[in-house]
């Protein structure tokens, strides 16, 4: 299935077809809906993210979507694309380096960087970036589907 705003590979891949070095990704401008939608499900209503007067006050001078939105496009890729659908996400490690602002084009790409066959574990490298400038990165443990039953 191919995602219709991106033309992106979306499924699962197995773990007996992953290979160390394979890279999944997904683009996505962060709306002030995409801001507003995510203070209204987790509940953070920081004012650095929805009041712009205030924002503008802080060391950010302006507004920022929250940390976790963008963190939530590696677990979109992830679920969707690299492993994909029936992926359990067992970890993830997260270091925030700049902010996302509305309006931004979010790059997000996810890496496998080791896999271990007999437990089914797959160790992701992932990061997200607005144009040359990496907001996040970290890393990820997931348990990958597979063709075989356990």
């Amino acid at each position: 299935m191919l995602d219709s705003q991106h033309n992106l590979p979306r499924g699962t891949i197995c773990i007996e077809d992953l290979e160390v070095g394979m890279v999944r990704y997904l683009d996505k401008t962060v709306t002030d809906r995409d801001i507003e939608l995510f203070a209204e499900v987790s509940t953070d209503r920081n004012p650095v993210h929805l009041d712009d007067a205030y924002a503008q006050d802080t060391i950010f001078q302006g507004r920022i979507a929250h940390g976790m939105l963008t963190a939530g496009l590696i677990s979109a890729v992830i679920g969707e694309q690299l492993p994909g659908h029936g992926t359990v996400y067992l970890g993830q490690s997260l270091k925030f380096m700049a902010p996302v602002r509305p309006g931004d084009r979010v790059h997000a790409e996810v890496k496998v960087i080791a896999i271990d066959h007999a437990r089914r574990r797959v160790t992701l490298e992932t990061h997200c970036a607005v144009g040359n400038t990496v907001v996040l990165k970290g890393e990820a443990l997931v348990l990958a589907p597979s063709r075989k039953f356990d």
